[in-house]
């Protein structure tokens, strides 16, 4: 699925690289905030933790198709931690356990946006997308790493302020969620997963990220 999925992205922006009236290359650093993440399988299995905040950065190229807005091929990356407690009664005798992991999240996606021209320097936007969301995670008490990929996607709105005639301010907000990204497959366990926990939750990271566009083709 992972392939494919990059596969459709790549193919999607060769073709609307040919379609572009205008190309641009949109930067973006930024804050992301904590999100609690816990799933309740009974009193004896169960994961409760907290990814936390802390600094995105990131790129995409982005396609403007006339009439039609544009297409962003974007890349994102966080490095953080993820202190949970967890038990499972599949491993160690069902012992409560504590561990801060360290997490990277790296997102590949493919958006959507809408843009709504004022006649001035400010371009307000609108816009959605969807890819993956690639999670490698490490326990440091035991050097334990795993690796998981999931669905993710993204809803977003700000605002450009030109400059220049190629180079604009980027503002927006975003929330972002990977689906069933977080639990027993990704995390736990000294030797890398519980063999009786298997439920998962969702993450959902609101962020907040500024960035320069510069109009690379137009």
């Amino acid at each position: 699925m992972k392939k494919i999925i990059i596969a459709a992205i790549l193919f999607l922006g060769i073709n609307f690289s040919g379609l572009a009236q205008e190309v641009r290359l949109n930067t973006y650093a930024g804050y992301v905030f904590k999100d609690r993440v816990d799933s309740y399988y009974s009193s004896s299995s169960y994961f409760d933790g907290t990814i936390q905040d802390g600094f995105r950065w990131g790129a995409g190229i982005e396609f403007h198709i006339p009439g039609r807005g544009a297409v962003e091929i974007q890349y994102l990356r966080q490095d953080t931690n993820a202190p949970t407690t967890y038990r499972d009664s599949g491993f160690l005798g069902g012992d409560i356990q504590f561990t801060n992991f360290d997490l990277a999240i790296n997102y590949i996606l493919i958006n959507g946006t809408r843009y709504f021209p004022t006649g001035g320097p400010v371009e307000p936007f609108v816009g959605m997308g969807a890819g993956l969301g690639i999670f490698n995670t490490t326990n440091p008490d035991n050097g334990n790493n795993r690796n998981a990929t999931k669905f993710s996607w993204q809803l977003r709105g700000g605002t450009n302020i030109w400059l220049a005639d190629r180079v604009a301010i980027r503002i927006e907000a975003s929330l972002l969620s990977a689906v069933q990204a977080v639990g027993g497959g990704l995390y736990f366990g000294t030797g890398g997963v519980g063999a009786g926990l298997s439920t998962y939750s969702s993450m959902y990271q609101f962020g907040f990220d500024g960035g320069l566009v510069f109009r690379l083709r137009e």
